[in-house]
């Protein structure tokens, strides 16, 4: 010590730290008085800088405090460093944790609000969290003295390295970032790849994207695979799509009643069944003339993917019951067969149905 240790240098120390500390509770006080103002607004970004501000701040009110604190006391020149030094790497610490913490949740929050119903892109979370926290590092040391050129310079060696043992992975986070990059695919979207897997994006981190199907599976494919594959998108452009089903009816129907009564049995479904678009103009068109009926295509708007089954379940019932109570028929395939008896040839009118099964009775079970 310079001096000898008295009880005013005491009280001083004594009456910094508690300033620090009562600083340090006023401060959290507010914030939490913030935090419940920010919960109200639609952005969910401030709720994530409040949150960081909470932890940052009170630790920065006692750091201050115990810095002052060492201030007044009689420390040697050595045990004044190493103090100061000692809090300076403890609040970095705290500020780089806080500063990575709220740096990835302003990332979530961008990529969720752009990507739609359960988007997480942790890709671009993960590469922001450890840019941040190797800053903070790097910080740290250059505080203690330490220089960081050599450091530097054994890193950019040795990532040659680094980056010829791991191509495989490398080329996968390259392709993860580009994907999203190019926005070809967001978590949220419905995909379908040449290779038969389709589901929903769930998330596209720094190796692989993992694709939720229908089933509830969980789907994982590499990002290279993903960004060398023949893929659908089912939500690019938009969400909403056309959907096409096909309908036939008896040559001796009336085409335009059929057509009536369809378009009530459309304009029914699209507004009661949860999933449809009203506001979509449906179509009908007639286009073949089939074997035994007279087909034609329905196409109807969905909202996305998955509401095409429920919404053609519903349709087809409706549609269904519809045409039995107005006497419109839906004939069943048939099919010409020609027996031969002896050196007899019999043509016969069969039904594909007792065709395929051969019922009892007919001359295919004889």
């Amino acid at each position: 010590m310079n001096r000898a240790l008295t009880l005013d240098d005491l009280v001083l120390a004594g009456i910094a730290l508690a300033a620090g500390l009562v600083l340090a509770f006023l401060s959290r006080t507010v914030l939490r008085w913030l935090a419940k103002h920010a919960k109200r607004t639609k952005w969910s970004g401030d709720d994530v800088i409040v949150d960081t501000l909470r932890s940052v701040v009170p630790w920065a009110a006692i750091v201050g405090g115990l810095a002052s604190a060492a201030a007044v006391l009689p420390l040697t020149h050595t045990v004044q460093h190493h103090t100061n030094q000692l809090l300076q790497v403890w609040l970095i610490f705290v500020v780089t944790l806080s500063a990575a913490r709220v740096v990835a949740g302003l990332v979530r929050s961008v990529t969720q609000s752009r990507s739609g119903v359960a988007g997480s892109a942790t890709i671009f979370v993960n590469i922001t969290r450890v840019l941040v926290l190797a800053i903070g590092f790097l910080v740290v040391l250059q505080t203690l003295g330490i220089s960081i050129a050599p450091l530097l310079t054994a890193l950019g060696v040795g990532g040659l390295a680094v980056a010829l043992a791991l191509q495989d992975t490398l080329a996968n986070l390259f392709a993860g970032i580009h994907i999203l990059a190019s926005k070809t695919v967001q978590p949220g979207d419905y995909i379908r790849l040449s290779s038969g897997e389709e589901g929903y994006v769930v998330d596209i981190n720094w190796r692989q994207t993992t694709v939720r199907q229908l089933s509830n599976n969980l789907v994982v494919i590499p990002n290279g695979e993903l960004a060398k594959s023949n893929m659908t998108n089912f939500t690019r452009p938009e969400q909403q799509l056309t959907i096409l089903l096909q309908v036939g009816v008896s040559y001796d129907s009336d085409l335009d009643h059929v057509e009536r009564v369809t378009h009530e049995v459309i304009a029914e479904t699209m507004t009661e069944i949860t999933g449809a678009v009203p506001d979509h103009e449906p179509a009908i068109r007639f286009h073949t003339f089939g074997d035994s009926r007279i087909g034609f295509t329905v196409i109807l708007g969905v909202g996305e993917f998955s509401d095409q089954y429920r919404i053609k379940h519903e349709f087809i019932k409706r549609l269904h019951r519809r045409y039995r109570e107005e006497g419109i028929r839906i004939p069943a395939p048939t099919r010409t067969v020609a027996l031969q008896q002896g050196a007899v040839v019999i043509p016969q009118q069969r039904s594909e149905e007792d065709v395929v099964s051969g019922s009892p009775g007919s001359p295919l079970t004889d």
